[in-house]
């Protein structure tokens, strides 16, 4: 059985990660599984959004300490390992955010560490309730560093600092409240909130979500200035696209629009 199974309906793919027994953990299998598809999903005009869930009890339960236990059995003590692979999870993590669709984590049971990272990597979260979030590591002595670079940047700095220093766990209601996720729904919905929320992506026209994604994350990082001068630009090439001149007449005229793309 593959450790990561992608299934396309439409124009959404739903990535699920299928590996129970290790609460997802994001395992060297994992990971190159992961990107693989990430990288593959890059080059794919015909989806428009992605969903990533996980099987069994539990999202993803972050990095796989077995395998990293393993790691240290070499001459340098793991360094060489531990190195690459948090490098090999970064890249995985950035590429969500580089990928044209926008990408929603459909979360249950717990997310903790490098699967709280994951939540916080992609662009939208749906959870059951009752799911738990944590960046946990401080409690086996290991500070969840990387982690915590995506998820400083989805809720509020006190909160975070709170979370990676207590190593205790928030409930799916507080999640939402701080923002790392936007919704919560009863578990026997989650299935259906995400795919609806994906099926409403994917009906918009791709040319403009990929466009203002790309945008969206780019001017984060600009001074306001700056962000309001390049997202300009952004508009204007926007605005010169023929599907775009189609949508705006579509509107005008009071009927669907006729996209190419």
């Amino acid at each position: 059985m593959a450790i990561l199974e992608r299934n396309d309906t439409g124009a959404v793919a739903h990535l699920h990660m299928t590996a129970p027994d290790r609460l997802n953990a994001l395992s060297d299998e994992m990971l190159a599984a992961l990107q693989n598809q990430f990288d593959a999903l890059k080059e794919d005009r015909d989806i428009r959004a992605v969903i990533v869930s996980g099987a069994g009890k539990a999202f993803c339960a972050g990095h796989d300490l077995k395998q990293m236990t393993q790691g240290r059995q070499a001459e340098d003590g793991g360094k060489a390992y531990f190195k690459d692979l948090f490098d090999r999870c970064a890249r995985m993590m950035t590429t969500i955010r580089e990928l044209p669709q926008p990408v929603i984590a459909q979360v249950h049971g717990i997310a903790t560490a490098a699967g709280c990272q994951l939540v916080a990597s992609c662009d939208l979260a749906v959870a059951a309730d009752g799911t738990r979030f944590g960046v946990n590591g401080v409690n086996i002595g290991l500070f969840c560093s990387t982690p915590m670079v995506a998820l400083s940047r989805n809720i509020p700095t006190k909160q975070a600092f709170e979370m990676l220093t207590t190593g205790q766990f928030i409930d799916a209601h507080r999640a939402e409240s701080l923002g790392l996720i936007n919704r919560v729904v009863p578990a026997d919905q989650l299935a259906a909130e995400a795919r609806s929320l994906a099926d409403t992506i994917a009906a918009k026209l791709g040319l403009a979500v990929k466009t203002g994604k790309r945008a969206y994350y780019d001017q984060l990082e600009m001074p306001v200035e700056q962000a309001y001068a390049y997202t300009g630009d952004v508009m204007v090439q926007n605005m010169l696209a023929r599907d775009t001149q189609e949508g705006i007449a579509a509107f005008l005229e009071k009927r669907d629009p006729n996209w190419e793309q």
